[in-house]
């Protein structure tokens, strides 16, 4: 069996160093943890030591304090953020400026076949529209004012057809959740 270099269990101590160490409040950790504030201040006041999966991230975290940074959203840019997620995991943010045709794109995952436009870096604003539409039933589908209708829209629109379906796929676990930015 494989084994790991891992810290086992941490102290309340070191849980509240590294808490520190990544500049984060107790309800900040606890939301980037998924877990309580409540669970956050007993790992730190508790006088025993920490343990279970959380000492897992709490070492991670330690040797690579980078790494919470990496997860953290950019701040909103333009007038819509779109969220390109596999399941439940956010794989690409992408802020969109439509008056400026702008977009910029934030990966949160190494692997091309999850990021929205695949190794692609700097995308430019036709590559979104490309995105889109890839996310949506094909213009030339036969029968396309049927299907259409079936969704309550008048005319073709990506952004109107993704917001309708989230723009999921038959047999594809990817999707789009939008965010009108009130800017």
């Amino acid at each position: 069996m494989k084994e790991y270099a891992v810290a086992r269990e941490l102290h309340p101590e070191d849980v509240r160093r590294i808490r520190e160490l990544l500049g984060m409040t107790q309800k900040e950790f606890a939301a980037f943890a998924g877990c309580s504030k409540r669970a956050v201040e007993s790992w730190e006041e508790k006088n025993t030591p920490v343990s279970g999966p959380v000492v897992t991230l709490l070492d991670l975290l330690w040797r690579q304090p980078a790494l919470a940074l990496q997860m953290s959203l950019p701040e909103k840019k333009g007038n819509l953020r779109v969220w390109y997620m596999y399941r439940d995991m956010v794989c690409s943010v992408i802020d969109v400026d439509d008056r400026l045709r702008h977009i910029e794109v934030k990966n949160y995952i190494g692997d091309p076949l999850y990021c929205a436009f695949g190794s692609k870096l700097t995308p430019d604003y036709d590559d979104y529209l490309a995105f889109l539409e890839s996310r949506c039933f094909p213009r030339t589908r036969d029968k396309m004012k049927l299907q259409l209708r079936e969704l309550g829209l008048p005319f073709y629109d990506p952004i109107m057809i993704i917001r309708k379906t989230d723009g999921r796929m038959a047999e594809d676990e990817f999707w789009l959740r939008m965010e009108q930015n009130n800017d």
